[in-house]
């Protein structure tokens, strides 16, 4: 689809996106260069990084690529200053870095519930932590007139209650807690806007072959309310306003984009079906005489 946005929105601004480099993140990180930012993706596998890099600039976008890991301090560390190093500034900070897998609670380790928690949670902040350096206002590469911006990008599972999710529902809860106390603090104190992304089912991502592989029978198409899956254009345009002058307002908030489903409940009654019960109550809720009650005097 036809971006919305003129080619220049982000012009001369630098995005470092950890898991930028497949999925959701690599179309951020496309959609940033189509529009005019230079990229840094972050990510374990060199392989997907020099592709990813290598995919991007064919498109004549700059882009570089850095191999680290989300829950390794250090790693987090030297990818930000090896950015800036790069690039010479830093105004968009991108975690996307996630890992998930279908388990029941009773069969996940609190070594498996860990790791996804120091992927997402910690890792969520331990890059904003050595990033806040760059994104303030009056830090290196930056002028006193404003600072950069922080988008995390989280889920809808923990809003209710999730099937074999609650190491996933944990660690996204802890990421939208995170950006709402950033964007407090560091919004008041180094104006920086922090806010997050939540997606729903995305078609043609890692996430959604782990979560709703073939060999599963899903029916969510059946029950979402606007009856399909979403696209990675969809979370790329969202991350795109937010990253923009057109977001410069927002701050503290999560864009739900996952048409409705987190609202949505299985139909249990056809449309039809409801209909004639209606009749059926009301008309017997007229014939019934109305019971006047007895006084206990």
């Amino acid at each position: 689809m036809e971006s919305p946005f003129k080619a220049d929105v982000v012009k001369g601004k630098v995005a470092l996106i950890t898991g930028g480099g497949s999925g959701i993140g690599f179309e951020i990180s496309t959609q940033f260069g189509k529009h005019g930012a230079s990229i840094a993706i972050m990510g374990r596998r060199k392989q997907v990084l020099d592709s990813a890099v290598s995919a991007l600039r064919s498109l004549g976008i700059q882009a570089v690529g850095f191999e680290g890991d989300v829950r390794k301090h250090e790693d987090a560390k030297r990818v930000v200053e090896s950015t800036f190093q790069h690039f010479g500034r830093l105004d968009i900070l991108v975690n996307g870095a996630a890992g998930n897998f279908l388990v029941s609670a009773e069969d996940l380790s609190p070594n498996g519930f860990r790791t996804v928690m120091d992927i997402d949670a910690v890792g969520t902040f331990t890059m904003c932590y050595e990033a806040l350096k760059y994104l303030k206002k009056g830090g290196p590469g930056r002028s006193s007139s404003g600072g950069g911006t922080i988008l995390n990008i989280s889920a809808t599972l923990h809003y209710t209650a999730s099937w074999y999710q609650v190491h996933v529902a944990a660690a996204k809860a802890a990421i939208d807690a995170t950006t709402r106390n950033l964007a407090l603090e560091w919004g008041t104190d180094f104006d920086i806007r922090v806010n997050g992304i939540a997606p729903g089912p995305i078609d043609d991502t890692p996430g959604m072959s782990k979560l709703a592989p073939s060999e599963i029978n899903s029916k969510a198409r059946d029950y979402m309310p606007l009856y399909k899956l979403g696209d990675k254009w969809d979370i790329a345009m969202a991350a795109l306003y937010l990253a923009s002058d057109a977001g410069k307002f927002i701050n503290g908030t999560v864009i739900i984009a996952d048409g409705g489903l987190w609202l949505s409940r299985p139909r249990h009654l056809p449309k039809d079906a409801v209909k004639q019960l209606s009749r059926s109550v009301e008309k017997r809720s007229r014939d019934e005489p109305v019971g006047v009650p007895r006084s206990k005097l």
